[in-house]
């Protein structure tokens, strides 16, 4: 008896052509999402100032760390001053450098580890804009160290070297306060201190130094920052002081044992 050859029909599909269609839809939806998921991205405007956390955030979390010092309405009391005018960039700079909140009572608050993350500073900031404005933060324009670096440098010099060192590696002041370094600093830390003139420090507004004069002084200490120094050693930056003291203690000193040895290998 002959052997009768089953044929597929014309209309039957192969077992694969399912889990085929199943992956194409797949490509073609998340290539869709992702389309429109950057197409949206482009268009929401940048917020310098956007945080996870809201407002009430924020004021929830002063009346639980600061209000004991500044009062629940940041009128002050006397363990710490008002907060009226000081604005969210105060708030940032103190809080974001760790002397907020206070350890203790001293001649300047030190800076500490931050107990805060980016995100609850902000809230704070935020907060306290929103009760009492004053400073704000500052276009990124300002921030991004493209000014006229010797053009800062030179401001520098006139308005901050007298206290901070001319390279900015701090100084020490009268009855324990000092300037600190600024070698570490970030720019926005830098304006925020030139527009609130925090502890010892005196204020900058724009009728004394302009927007671009703070953008050449930031340029100038990022450049500073980020450039090693071109004669070696640093010996912290702290002028031809302590490069005399070197050449006297070691300089001296080394001559003075060549001779010696010197002498006694002759005897």
């Amino acid at each position: 008896m002959a052997r009768q050859t089953k044929r597929r029909s014309n209309g039957r599909r192969s077992p694969w052509a399912a889990t085929a269609l199943i992956g194409i839809g797949l490509l073609i939806t998340g290539g869709v999402y992702a389309g429109a998921s950057a197409a949206m991205a482009a268009t929401e405007p940048e917020n310098a100032t956007a945080t996870s956390l809201t407002i009430e955030d924020g004021k929830k979390l002063f009346q639980a760390n600061c209000a004991t010092c500044h009062g629940l309405d940041l009128q002050g009391t006397e363990n710490g001053p008002s907060l009226y005018g000081v604005g969210a960039v105060a708030v940032d700079f103190q809080v974001g450098t760790g002397r907020m909140p206070l350890q203790m009572q001293g001649p300047q608050a030190p800076q500490k580890p931050v107990q805060f993350t980016d995100d609850q500073i902000l809230a704070m900031a935020n907060y306290v804009q929103s009760i009492a404005p004053g400073p704000d933060f500052p276009d990124e324009e300002i921030l991004d160290g493209e000014g006229d670096i010797a053009r800062g440098a030179e401001l520098f010099r006139i308005n901050c070297a007298m206290c901070h060192n001319v390279a900015g590696a701090g100084g020490a002041l009268t009855e324990g306060k000092y300037a600190p370094a600024l070698t570490e600093v970030s720019a926005l830390h830098i304006y925020a201190a030139m527009v609130t003139g925090p502890q010892n420090m005196p204020v900058f507004n724009n009728m004394y130094l302009t927007d671009e004069d703070k953008r050449d002084i930031i340029s100038s200490l990022l450049y500073i920052q980020q450039t090693e120094s071109p004669g070696g050693f640093k010996l912290g930056s702290l002028g031809p002081v302590a490069e005399g003291l070197f050449i006297w203690i070691f300089g001296i000193s080394t001559l003075i044992a060549i001779t010696v040895w010197i002498t006694a290998k002759s005897n």
